[in-house]
């Protein structure tokens, strides 16, 4: 079978479509045939390397994938035929959180696709049953791929932030996978969603999936967090769903009300925070970090995809022989919402 292959650190030319092993699935497996995948900025960490990520090569990329099970072990019978998408994680199914249902937490947690397990880039994916859930039906193969890990991501966020009705919420990278699926998450759970972007064409997109305004930093952070609290009437927001860091995860502290919570699930900017400690105590602030979601949320937002009320954005799609120019694509951060590759 083709896959993607790593076998050295550097751009997207280090990516290579090669022939491997057709995997075979073993007992409580099974072997999903790949319809579609989809980009996330992991792929590109793995691809090029990020300090205290280190890859162990050759690796193969990608954490999301749609598909149809064609063989299955002994125990994962009953999925043969099923189209289905896949739950991006590994844990070890034993220890204290797995069996509370916190599989985020697990000890043993590696992200399929990440810098110690082969991802989905190929044309048949080997995993363990308990990592597929039915595919959405009234989503294409390329959407349905580009689902999981970001609506996955988001609504964990919603929930680690304890969102409700009514209030404010601040998304940022209004127009990345994350974003684009927080904005629908927060529209859908009853907030008012303010949102960020590095440009003004990604937040008039955002208005079709519920942005109500928002804030571009493009041209720099100044004078962001007092254009937000104007948004807002001088009140600051409820809420924050950050998944930039840095710089732009300081400035978005400045914007919260009293009692505000700020919730991050990565650093695609930077690893490192200079935070103001003051305002933490004074205006009792919390920060919350984020990773991934549980199986029983991949279920409660895989429920609202198969009835309608949240839908990935797709921006392009390429062939699984074009993975190079879909990670050039990626990285120009000319993209709103996900990068898609159709394997089969």
């Amino acid at each position: 079978m083709k896959a993607v292959v790593v076998r050295e650190l550097g751009g997207p030319e280090v990516l290579r479509v090669e022939e491997v092993d057709l995997p075979r699935p073993g007992p409580g497996e099974a072997r999903v045939r790949v319809k579609a995948v989809s980009l996330n900025h992991l792929d590109i960490w793995v691809r090029a390397g990020t300090p205290g990520l280190p890859a162990s090569l050759p690796r193969i990329p990608g954490s999301d994938a749609a598909g149809v099970v064609e063989e299955a072990g002994p125990g994962a019978e009953h999925l043969l035929g099923r189209e289905v998408v896949l739950y991006p994680a590994l844990s070890c199914g034993w220890c204290r959180d797995c069996l509370a249902g916190r599989e985020n937490r697990c000890r043993e947690l590696a992200v399929i696709g990440g810098p110690l397990v082969d991802g989905t880039d190929r044309e048949a994916l080997v995993v363990p049953a308990r990592n597929l859930f039915p595919k959405p039906p009234g989503l294409s193969w390329e959407e349905a791929a580009s689902f999981p890990l970001v609506f996955l991501t988001a609504w964990h966020m919603a929930r680690v932030a304890g969102l409700r009705e009514g209030e404010t919420v601040l998304v940022n990278a209004v127009g990345s996978g994350v974003g684009s699926a927080a904005v629908q998450v927060a529209r859908l759970l009853g907030a008012r969603v303010l949102g960020s972007a590095g440009a003004a064409w990604k937040l008039e997109r955002a208005r079709a999936l519920g942005l109500e305004a928002g804030v571009e930093y493009g041209g720099g952070l100044e004078g962001f967090a007092e254009a937000v609290i104007d948004l807002t009437g001088g009140k600051g927001v409820d809420v924050v769903l950050d998944c930039v860091g840095g710089a732009l995860l300081e400035a978005s502290l400045g914007c919260l009300a009293k009692g505000g919570r700020l919730v991050s699930c990565g650093a695609t900017a930077s690893a490192r925070l200079d935070l103001q400690h003051r305002p933490l105590f004074s205006k009792e602030i919390s920060i919350f970090g984020t990773y991934l979601g549980t199986r029983g949320e991949m279920q409660e937002v895989l429920e609202r995809a198969s009835d309608g009320r949240l839908r990935p954005v797709v921006d392009r799609v390429l062939c699984l022989e074009e993975v190079a120019e879909a990670h050039r694509y990626l990285e120009s951060r000319q993209v709103f919402g996900k990068v898609a590759l159709r394997v089969s």
